[in-house]
């Protein structure tokens, strides 16, 4: 990985104090703009976006990679390459996607450097998807003993099935079902046509809902 930057993006200099009371009233366009103006990103504004997007880059490696020990390192190397790069979106409006993009693409660059299988997706809890194609959660009201062992059993089919999914198939879910992005979004983080994402997703669905029928309400 890259050699870490200077400044600590965990926390804001007390010298950016006073500027952090005013870039936190600024959108994430106008933010992005102020990184992008200068030779170097402004650094209250740059420290204003980690602020607001560090929660969805920790939680795409989390899913990702949940038993990497690792992961902040590889937070912090999102945001170097989110600090060395801003200046090349052309978009601002994108912003969410591309940060997406540049963690999901660091995760596979390491995935080749260790050149070992790992289980890369870890979902804490049954999903309900909003287009009806797909529906995780078990059916009860208030679970006794053998409903929770049953939903222990399914946690960890769940994990297998997705862990034993092709990369491609688990990326796009990762995204889809954990993100909650768009398929647009998702042709464009992973630079493949909308009718090819689509059909990844339903493919991952119906391996999973197969594998997972047992589990699943009816």
């Amino acid at each position: 990985m890259s050699e870490s930057i200077t400044v600590s993006w965990s926390t804001v200099d007390a010298r950016l104090s006073e500027a952090s009371v005013q870039v936190d009233k600024l959108s994430n366009h106008d933010l992005i703009l102020r990184c992008q103006t200068g030779l170097r990103p402004d650094r209250a504004a740059f420290a204003e976006l980690l602020r607001r997007y560090q929660s969805q880059v920790d939680r795409v490696l989390y899913h990702l990679a949940p038993d990497w020990s690792d992961r902040a390192d590889l937070a912090q190397e999102v945001w170097i390459r989110v600090y060395r790069n801003i200046h090349r979106l052309q978009e601002p409006s994108k912003f969410r996607g591309w940060l997406s993009r540049i963690a999901t693409n660091l995760f596979y660059d390491e995935l080749r450097k260790r050149k070992r299988v790992v289980s890369p997706v870890s979902l804490d809890a049954p999903r309900s998807v909003d287009d009806g194609e797909m529906d995780w959660e078990i059916a009860g009201d208030t679970p006794g003993p053998e409903e929770e062992l049953t939903t222990r059993e399914f946690y960890e089919q769940l994990r297998d099935a997705i862990a034993d999914l092709p990369e491609v198939f688990r990326t796009t879910i990762v995204l889809r079902e954990i993100e909650g992005m768009a398929y647009e979004e998702i042709a464009e983080i992973t630079g493949v046509s909308l009718g090819t994402v689509k059909s990844r997703i339903a493919r991952a669905r119906a391996r999973l809902q197969s594998q997972l029928q047992p589990y699943l309400g009816s």
